[in-house]
């Protein structure tokens, strides 16, 4: 404020104005009975750059019969313009601010004071505050807009006002006496250096007594990792590769720590549980949570890792609202770039999200940078998620597990072990995924759409939908040091560097993702979706008569009690028929009613979507599923051959399924499913044999039907065998036997009418590949050509006659020796 009258003049049409909505409260009585030496100069100070909060300030110095703040006030012989001063300058309209020094006002006071100009001036803190406290607020948007700890600019300050403007509070603090502070004859500067710093201190203890603490760790750890001594070094080696200063090296570093660090607020976290509470009530039928208070006990003295598995972009959210809800810290989750969209991003970067490239390659300072954001947040206790799988799985499968992340967390643990690591796997399952719309374009065969959580909104939209129930299960959580002891002992009695990479790193990550994807297979809800889609599925045209599905939902029930996947795994309440009833309304499955009762069917539409409900759960299926259809071609078999036969396909389903079963544990697994199948009919014994029913009869229909569950993963194994076989030893690479399989499980899908997208997932094929050559089964030359053993083509043969039939085992020999003559174009 100057003596200038038209600024005067504006400032008070300013203030008409904002009072023409804008309703202001003292929130303590200290204003009306300051003990202020009316003599001596009075100042007021805020703590930012604001002509709201001086307006605000002004009315309430009027109404309390204060000194005016944009009244003039003399210092000794000069004259001040204004009696108040901010202690920040202004941030601009997107929050950015330039660095704070003492204002020009308390340069001259103290300096009048050190010339002995005038005995004393006294300083009043005044804190503005827009909004009710955060942790009573109700109403989602104003919660939004209340005051917090991040940085702020004038639009979100306008905003602030217009939704706040009608409950904001004043607080007044005890003048401080500046001529005490200069008596103590520190010299000028250092004078000012302490004012400067205690009101800056006041003023955040009082933001602190009133909004709650600050959470967030940006202004903490930001300006702090450019001083570590693996981003300095990588701050020198940029400099230098690029030609450029220390100091501009040095601006890139914290640009990169901008980018990526969260900036956790109280009041989104408050928001977000606000509006979430809507949303899980309008938009699904509440959330079923499972295991969470062993997960209570376990994380106390832990640095804890969520690590979901990822189905939905709203995994982020419910996670963190789930444990916000239940007493635990939500984490901080890493979460791709293309997430830090306007509005969306900085929201999501508020409730606890730091944002990742999807590459480093090429740019070590930015790969130091986020090594040393990571460590810090493993080292001060923030627990923290992010997901295995890298993206969200668009067939429902578990993926094949991205391992950097975890390889930084495991780096971290070396070079810093002062608080034990706990990974806590957590299944999600969705009866109805947001996403399924999307996903189902992609099922179909169209190209992947970018991912951007925008796409939640849209579907926000269609809610005359029903999206049932959310299922939530936290897995066995798994220490990192019990780990280590297990797969390197003595790893401890090592030392290991910032940038540690011991020979051992790589293998034991990948043990460790495995371990981890298994843990969260293990966790696994099963739904009443999942449960039908196993069964409609399982038929010729996805369609069964209602009493028949019953039957099947029943077996599948019965079955997995009997012989309990996990202690973490679940099952829907309800009986065959309430299942049917549930899924029905949720419009995933079409009824047919005639004369001789209700059958149920699946529309195309339908029959694509319910393959990602299936494969959701199909590894839990998945070793029973087997044991039947090793009855499909044999009426009899001992239970030696179906250990021999089981341990010998067994391998490739758990490492593409995986399953959590070791292969020493799998005769007394075995034996068990056997016991139940011969309890529900299913087998009889005689002798040391199994003996399946007769073919007419119910219990075979219901043996089939369990089979079908695993065939099409085993006619996947066998076209690539049959494919590598007929090629001849050392003809095809890895890439182009996974290139042809693809292409021969294209053609075969439209032969044979299969409505199983992944059936030709390319991804699949690479996997089942890859395990041949670590089972020792296939090897590579040195020009990369593929070798097999020589019992392959017997074993395979052997293998598929039990558990393929016969017409499914001809049509992919037909097809491998038809490329000969029709050579496939490699799939793209």
């Amino acid at each position: 404020m100057t003596r200038s009258p038209v600024r005067r003049l504006v400032f008070s049409l300013l203030r008409r104005v904002l009072y023409l909505w804008v309703r202001s409260e003292t929130i303590n009585q200290s204003a009306f009975t300051l003990k202020l030496d009316r003599s001596k100069p009075v100042f007021y100070v805020l703590p930012r750059a604001s002509l709201s909060d001086l307006a605000v300030l002004d009315t309430e110095c009027s109404k309390a019969g204060l000194p005016r703040p944009v009244a003039e006030v003399a210092v000794g012989n000069h004259l001040e313009p204004a009696a108040f001063f901010f202690l920040a300058p202004a941030a601009d309209w997107f929050g950015r601010r330039s660095r704070p020094t003492p204002p020009a006002p308390l340069v001259r006071l103290v300096g009048a004071l050190e010339q002995n100009a005038v005995d004393n001036a006294q300083i009043v803190p005044v804190s503005v505050f827009w909004g009710q406290s955060p942790d009573r607020e109700t109403s989602p948007w104003k919660l939004l807009f209340a005051d917090s700890w991040a940085v702020t600019g004038r639009l979100r300050k306008l905003l602030s006002i217009l939704i706040l403007g009608r409950k904001t509070r004043v607080q007044f603090s005890t003048p401080i006496q500046l001529d005490e502070l200069v008596a103590l004859n520190k010299g000028h500067e250092r004078t000012l250096r302490m004012v400067h710093r205690m009101l800056r201190v006041h003023f955040r203890q009082q933001k602190t007594s009133v909004i709650g603490p600050d959470l967030s760790h940006r202004r903490n750890l930001v300006k702090g990792l450019v001083h570590a001594p693996a981003v300095r070094e990588a701050i020198r080696d940029e400099a230098e590769r690029e030609k450029i200063s220390l100091e501009k090296a040095e601006a890139k570093a914290l640009r990169y720590g901008n980018e990526i660090a969260s900036d956790y607020a109280y009041t989104a976290v408050r928001f977000l549980e606000v509006v979430l509470s809507w949303f899980w009530n309008k938009i699904y039928d509440g959330i079923r949570v499972n295991h969470l208070e062993p997960l209570q006990e376990a994380v106390r003295g832990h640095e804890v890792v969520y690590v979901p598995c990822h189905r939905s972009h709203i995994d982020y959210l419910l996670l963190s609202y789930l444990l916000f809800r239940n007493g635990l810290t939500p984490p901080h989750i890493a979460a791709g770039i293309n997430l830090n969209m306007p509005v969306v991003g900085g929201l999501l970067r508020r409730g606890g999200a730091f944002f990742m490239r999807r590459s480093f390659k090429g740019n070590p300072l930015y790969t130091a940078v986020f090594n040393e954001y990571l460590h810090t947040l493993f080292t001060r206790g923030f627990p923290v998620e992010y997901f295995v799988e890298g993206g969200r799985s668009r067939t429902g499968r578990m993926l094949q597990p991205k391992t950097g992340m975890l390889a930084l967390t495991l780096r971290s643990y070396l070079r810093s072990s002062r608080l034990p690591v706990l990974f806590v796997p957590v299944y999600i399952g969705y009866e109805r995924v947001l996403e399924g719309r999307t996903y189902l374009g992609e099922l179909r065969g169209a190209a992947k759409k970018k991912e951007s959580i925008l796409d939640i909104f849209k579907v926000i939209g269609a809610l005359k939908q029903r999206f049932g129930q959310v299922w939530v299960n936290f897995g066995e959580p798994l220490k990192l040091g019990e780990f280590l002891e297990q797969e390197q002992p003595g790893w401890r009695q090592q030392s290991y560097a910032a940038d540690a990479r011991p020979a051992w790193l790589n293998d034991t990550t990948n043990r460790l993702a495995e371990r981890i994807a298994q843990r969260l297979n293990e966790a696994a809800a099963i739904n009443p979706v999942n449960l039908v889609a196993l069964a409609m599925l399982s038929t010729n045209r996805q369609a069964l008569d209602e009493r028949s599905l019953s039957r099947v939902l029943d077996l599948y029930q019965t079955l997995l009690r009997a012989v309990p996947y996990s202690p973490h795994t679940t099952l829907p309440d309800g009986d065959g028929q309430a299942l049917i009833a549930y899924v029905k309304a949720l419009g995933l499955i079409a009824e047919q009613k005639d004369a001789l009762g209700n059958i149920f069917y699946l529309d195309e539409q339908n029959a694509v979507l319910m393959t990602y409900y299936r494969n959701n759960v199909m590894h839990i299926l998945a070793l029973p599923a087997l044991l039947a259809s090793l009855f499909q071609s044999s009426a009899r078999i001992s239970r030696e051959q179906i250990l021999r036969f089981t341990e010998a396909l067994y391998p490739y389903l758990r490492a593409e399924l995986f399953i959590r079963w070791e292969v020493e544990e799998l005769p007394e697994v075995i034996d068990r499913w056997l016991a139940a199948f011969v309890e529900q009919g299913l087998l009889r014994i005689d002798g040391d044999s199994y003996v399946r029913p007769a073919p007419s009869s119910r219990q075979f229909v219901l043996l089939t039907l369990l089979a079908r569950v695993i065939v099409q993963t085993l006619q996947r194994f066998y076209m690539a065998i049959s494919l590598l076989l007929n090629s001849g030893q050392y003809s095809l690479s890895a890439e182009e036997l996974e290139n042809l399989s693809t292409v021969m499980a294209q053609r075969l899908s439209i032969l044979h009418g299969l409505n199983a997208p992944e059936f030709f997932d390319k991804t699949l094929f690479r996997h089942f590949i890859a395990t041949l050559q670590a089972e020792g089964v296939v090897h590579r030359d040195e020009a990369g050509k593929l070798g097999y053993h020589a019992m392959l083509g017997e074993l395979a043969e052997g293998a598929a006659k039990r558990v393929l039939p016969a017409e499914v085992r001809l049509s992919i020999r037909q097809v491998a020796l038809e490329r000969h003559d029709e050579p496939a174009a490699p799939a793209s």
